[in-house]
């Protein structure tokens, strides 16, 4: 295998590909080196492998008498059958009759097409991992501009989208050391190396903007960021299977932050019919970063944990909330704000609380205060 993927070329890999093929041509040409009893090690120079000891006779008549028909049987019976238990049942006993080329092709497109969609939710799982580790490993630094160009450098690699999410804590970042210390050159170099010529939106202002306008600007930033990778991640995972993602709970949690109730209601209430019975939700972050954006009953309760355990700091299912907790969050604030009616908020709550995990400690935490707010509103 070694000394093919050098002798040959790229295109007798990748053009009509066919595994099978392949593998049948390589067995050949192990057949042809067992009769000249010559294989040469890859790493050691003129090393051979097999010497005239060896009775290979009945081994390379087994070898040149494979074809692709007798490699596609094997294939069938020793792998992809096989395979094909790992899968749900009505995939797997598709497989109890492949007598015919239709029957087996079928059997085998269905497999492919089950794999390529839990791939992807694996995929998608990775990424919601990531979007909590990568601002909880970041806050843990002073960021300055030589490490933002490491950090932006590195997850382009990986994923552009996970360059506009960085972007947005950067922002973030940023917005709370103004708020805490005033702005300075340090941190314009931080936002110019980020965000490049983009920066040039925040950083000629700084002059003409008093703190709380500057912070409200870098905030709004962020948050159009955020949104914009929300949408990213649509595109690429929109079609998993019994999975939604909405893109709005930034835009929604800014809206509430400002007093804008109605819109804030508007973009909460589709997120929690759209989030209410899929299978994955995606987080939000609760580090310091992102709970300025939140109101101090939330910001409260991500304390709590932290009280009880401060290993819990730790551990990335105690740092973030749902898209599904906080959407409900926000409509109850916004109808309790306007003076609507709680109908059916109980519902939605009940609903919650069986999708999540018993150690989604702050999700249990918001719902139960969700829930007393409605049934004291409810009361009254």
């Amino acid at each position: 295998m070694l000394w093919a993927c050098e002798l040959k070329p790229r295109s007798w890999w990748t053009e009509n590909l066919n595994l099978v093929r392949i593998c049948v041509e390589l067995l050949h040409t192990l057949s042809v080196w067992l009769t000249d009893t010559r294989c040469p090690h890859y790493f050691v120079n003129n090393c051979n492998l097999l010497d005239n000891s060896l009775n290979v006779g009945s081994v390379t008549s087994k070898l040149m008498s494979m074809d692709e028909e007798y490699l596609s049987t094997w294939l069938i019976n020793h792998y992809i059958g096989q395979s094909a238990q790992l899968c749900p049942f009505d995939i797997s006993r598709l497989f109890d009759d492949v007598s015919t080329s239709e029957k087996l092709q079928k059997a085998v497109s269905e497999i492919v097409r089950w794999r390529l969609n839990t791939s992807l939710y694996d995929m998608l799982r990775a990424v919601d991992f990531a979007e909590l580790i990568i601002p909880s490993v970041a806050s843990q630094f002073c960021l300055t501009a030589h490490s933002c160009c490491y950090w932006v450098n590195e997850l382009t690699k990986i994923d552009k989208g996970f360059f506009v999410y960085f972007s947005a804590f950067v922002l973030l970042n940023v917005s709370l050391e103004v708020s805490r210390n005033g702005f300075n050159d340090n941190l314009k170099d931080v936002i110019a190396t980020t965000l490049g010529h983009n920066c040039n939106v925040l950083c000629p202002r700084k002059t003409e903007l008093n703190t709380p306008e500057l912070v409200e600007l870098l905030q709004k930033s962020a948050v159009e960021h955020l949104t914009t990778y929300r949408q990213l991640v649509v595109r690429e995972f929109g079609s998993v299977a019994n999975v939604m993602i909405v893109t709005t709970d930034f835009e929604a949690l800014y809206a509430y932050k400002h007093g804008d109730y109605q819109r804030c209601l508007q973009l909460s209430t589709q997120n929690v019919h759209t989030l209410l019975y899929t299978c994955h939700a995606l987080s939000v972050p609760t580090l310091p970063e992102f709970t300025q954006l939140m109101d101090d009953d939330i910001v409260s309760l991500t304390a709590l944990p932290l009280f009880i355990n401060p290993d819990c700091r730790e551990d990335t299912r105690y740092a973030a909330i749902t898209q599904l907790t906080l959407s409900l969050y926000l409509m109850t604030q916004c109808q309790l704000n306007l003076g609507h009616s709680m109908v059916g908020m109980l519902d939605y709550i009940k609903v919650s609380q069986r999708k999540h995990l018993r150690e989604h400690t702050l999700d249990h935490l918001t719902l139960k205060l969700i829930e007393r707010k409605v049934l004291r509103t409810t009361l009254h």
